[in-house]
C-alpha cells in the first residue's frame, strides 16, 4: 500500500466544543497525538495534518514525529474546503497512490484505518466509504486519480461531497460492523459519552 497520505484537518474553532478538541485528552494522550499514531500504525506512509485556529499550541504536539508533516491554514475561517485543499497542496508531485481524509474530532483505531485502507486497495475503487447500520462514515479513502477534482472543491457545492456524487459509480460503501466509524466528537455531550465507551 506504498503511496498513502492522510490528510487529517485540525484547523477548527471547536466553537461547540467549547475548548480546543485536538487537545482534548484521548486514550492515555490527545486528540491530535491519538489521530496522526492511529493513522501510521494503520498504515498510512505519510500524514498531513492541517493547523489553522490556536496552531501554535499544536505544533509542540507534533513536533520530532516520523513520517508527519503539517501546514497552516490561514484561511481556515471561510470553510473545511480550505482545510482540505491547504493539506492537499503538500502532497508530493509523485508517489501518491491514495489519500485518506479524517477530521481530528472523529477518533479512529488503526486497526480501522487498515481494513479500510486493504479493502480500498483490494477492490481499486476510486473512493471507499465506511459504513454503519446504512450511515456513511469517516475516513474516506479517495484514488490519487480524483486529486484534480479535489483540489477544484469549493465551499457553494459541498466540497468532498460533490466529489463523490460526481464518481457515483466509482464508490464503495463498506459496512465494517464497527460503530466507530459513525464517531463524531462535536460537542461536549458527545465527547463525554464516547469516553464512557472506551474499553476500562
Amino acid at each position: 500500500m506504498a503511496g498513502v497520505w492522510a490528510v487529517l484537518l485540525a484547523a477548527g474553532e471547536s466553537r461547540r466544543m467549547g475548548e480546543l478538541k485536538a487537545l482534548l485528552p484521548w486514550q492515555g494522550g490527545t486528540l491530535i497525538e491519538h489521530q496522526v499514531a492511529s493513522l501510521k500504525a494503520g498504515g498510512a506512509d505519510r500524514t498531513v495534518v492541517v493547523l489553522g485556529h490556536q496552531a501554535e499550541r499544536l505544533i509542540p504536539r507534533l513536533e520530532g514525529r516520523e513520517h508527519l508533516d503539517w501546514v497552516v491554514n490561514h484561511e481556515y475561517l471561510q470553510g473545511k474546503t480550505t482545510s482540505v485543499k491547504a493539506g492537499l497542496s503538500a502532497l508530493p508531485s509523485a508517489g501518491v497512490s491514495s489519500v485518506l481524509l479524517l477530521n481530528v474530532d472523529q477518533p479512529r483505531s488503526p486497526e480501522i484505518v487498515r481494513r479500510l485502507l486493504e479493502r480500498h486497495h483490494a477492490h481499486g475503487n476510486a473512493i471507499t466509504i465506511p459504513e454503519f447500520g446504512g450511515k456513511g462514515g469517516h475516513p474516506i479513502i479517495m484514488d490519487s486519480r480524483l486529486l484534480p477534482d479535489l483540489k477544484a472543491i469549493d465551499e457553494e457545492t459541498q466540497g468532498i461531497k460533490a466529489v463523490v456524487r460526481r464518481h457515483s459509480d466509482a464508490v464503495e460503501r463498506v459496512d465494517l460492523g464497527e460503530p466507530e466509524v459513525l464517531l463524531d466528537l462535536n460537542t461536549r455531550e458527545q465527547y463525554q459519552a464516547a469516553l464512557n465507551s472506551l474499553p476500562g
